[in-house]
């Protein structure tokens, strides 16, 4: 038997891993019943809203503060979880096993269950102390996050309700770090997934043809793998720089043709691009364009997604959520932190969007990157080690 068996903080973060609201199509209600039960038992107020579809609810739990005209804080998380390869998995992915080291076997253990409750266990704690706090907070459980947050919190960081929670700061997800140092994502790269759609000459395959996709498809490929090299090697030569300071690009579809001796009319390949937060969008789409009509004509480029550039979150002086998040964590609590963009997108570009400062910070050290992996798991004790931080984090953030 574990160690962490009898624990009651444990056992409430593997109930809510053995929800499997995991993608695609999403029933939510499990999720739903069981925040009731935990806002019932904090004897807080909770509201679902369904910002979009009646099929994609935002769960709001709020803790008053004692003045509550200040700018409230959000406490975000998201309930979805992405699909599994269940053969892959040495522990079923929806049964929240822990061994005798306290691994907590499960999809959602580290992206992002965890931080959910911990923030619930951390309020819990707060409320039994007695702590009062100047802000009002609201822990927020959204839908959709894994599949972009079109029907979550894109949708209602627009809405009324939202306008009504007088939000002033939010907290939400980072990624664990391997070693001793909590990174802090302050910004995150735009979204970009593009489509080169080609038309060129077709015939038989045993011509010479003029125009072809295929010579159209080379000189694209050979364009965005130049730009992806460069940036490759820009983030190998400067150790300063993560893999959130640079752009990524990558192949993910090439679709067309109809068999093997046929030169097709058409063609298509499809690219995956994170800008990072320097680029100017306007320039680098006018760059693609450019290739398209270089390479004879013909090329047709379509956006599946575009994301607006979205201003990074202060982290300096002007900012007076990020000097009481900083003071808390490195001089009361005395831990090593990092500044970082994010590689991968969250809700907090959706917040960031409508002009809300975000953090976005996961409370996992020495801890192996498993988020979307087969046998995502952690450790019980950074579970709650990561609740003790929030204990401090939460009133200081309200009290700013």
């Amino acid at each position: 038997m574990s160690a962490w068996e009898d624990n009651e903080e444990i056992q409430l973060f593997r109930e809510y891993l053995r929800i499997p609201s995991v993608h695609p199509d999403i029933d939510y209600e499990p999720c739903i019943e069981f925040l009731k039960k935990q806002a019932q038992d904090l004897a807080l107020p909770i509201e679902v809203y369904y910002p979009a579809d009646k099929t994609k609810p935002v769960v709001v739990i709020s803790w008053q503060g004692t003045q509550p005209e200040l700018p409230s804080v959000i406490l975000n998380s998201h309930m979805d979880v992405v699909p599994v390869f269940e053969e892959k998995w040495t522990h079923p992915p929806f049964g929240a096993e822990m061994d005798e080291e306290g691994r907590i076997f499960a999809r959602g253990s580290q992206d992002m269950k965890c931080v959910g409750m911990q923030y619930l266990a951390a309020i819990r704690a707060l409320r039994k102390k007695g702590v009062q706090m100047k802000r009002t907070v609201h822990m927020t459980f959204v839908a959709d996050e894994e599949i972009g947050g079109h029907l979550g919190m894109e949708a209602f960081v627009k809405s009324p309700d939202f306008k009504k929670l007088n939000v002033g700061f939010s907290l939400d997800e980072g990624i664990a770090a391997t070693d001793d140092i909590y990174s802090i994502y302050y910004a995150e790269k735009t979204i970009w997934q593009i489509q080169f759609q080609i038309s060129g000459q077709a015939g038989h395959g045993s011509l010479l043809l003029k125009n072809t996709v295929g010579e159209k498809l080379n000189y694209i490929l050979g364009k965005m793998m130049a730009l992806r090299a460069e940036e490759s090697k820009r983030l190998e030569n400067d150790p300063s720089l993560t893999i959130g300071d640079v752009t990524t690009i990558n192949l993910t579809t090439i679709n067309g043709g109809v068999q093997s001796n046929v030169v097709p009319p058409f063609l298509s390949v499809g690219f995956d691009i994170r800008l990072a937060i320097t680029v100017d969008h306007q320039e680098f789409e006018k760059q693609l364009r450019q290739w398209c009509e270089e390479d004879g004509g013909g090329i047709q480029l379509h956006f599946e997604h575009k994301e607006p550039k979205v201003e990074a979150t202060k982290v300096d002086a002007s900012n007076i959520y990020w000097v009481a998040f900083e003071k808390c964590l490195v001089e009361e609590l005395g831990l090593k932190i990092r500044k970082l963009v994010l590689p991968g997108g969250t809700d907090s570009r959706h917040i960031r969007y409508v002009g809300i400062p975000a953090i976005g910070f996961s409370p996992m050290i020495n801890t192996p990157v498993l988020l979307h992996d087969h046998d995502e798991h952690l450790k019980a004790d950074t579970y709650l080690r990561g609740v003790e931080i929030y204990e401090k984090l939460i009133p200081a953030l309200l009290n700013a």
